[in-house]
């Protein structure tokens, strides 16, 4: 059975959250002053970040976004209408959509991503830092949100807690 959670772990727990939202929000800024939707944003940035291997297919697009199938068209039937992204059948098997980004989803991905680049470069740390505090085992394995145990006259216990 695993430690106790102690209170620093709760504290950097705390951070990485508080600092994954603050991100997130801020691509959301950054993706709206570009002219696009957070999710138009993500999904352009899924086309091109797919890894080695994958193709752009809606299936694999609606479960890197965790989208349902029919949500996912949605979004690509809208960047298509905005001249951001192209839909070809497959050559073999024509039930087989793939997406791929035409040069004006791409410009205004890349601007989107270079601001969201720069930013990580520039604050990444902090979010690096609360990450480490996890990933490194506990020093104290007593968690400072327990009462700790001090003898009074040798004989009675009084429960002290620490601030």
């Amino acid at each position: 059975m695993s430690a106790e959670i102690t209170t620093v772990e709760f504290r950097a727990l705390a951070e990485l959250r508080y600092r994954i939202r603050h991100f997130l929000s801020d691509g959301d800024s950054a993706a709206r002053d570009a002219g696009l939707e957070p999710q138009q944003y993500l999904l352009l940035l899924m086309i091109r970040g797919l890894p080695q291997g994958q193709e752009a297919t809606i299936r694999t697009l609606a479960e890197r976004l965790t989208l349902k199938h029919h949500s996912a068209v949605e979004l690509i039937d809208r960047l298509e209408t905005h001249g951001l992204v192209r839909r070809t059948r497959g050559r073999h098997d024509r039930r087989r959509v793939m997406v791929s980004l035409l040069p004006r989803g791409e410009r205004m991905l890349e601007d989107v991503a270079r601001q969201r680049i720069n930013e990580l470069r520039s604050y990444g740390h902090e979010l690096v830092r609360a990450i480490a505090q996890l990933l490194e085992p506990p020093q104290e394995r007593q968690s400072d949100n327990h009462p700790k145990k001090y003898p009074i006259n040798g004989r009675r216990e009084r429960r002290a807690y620490r601030s």
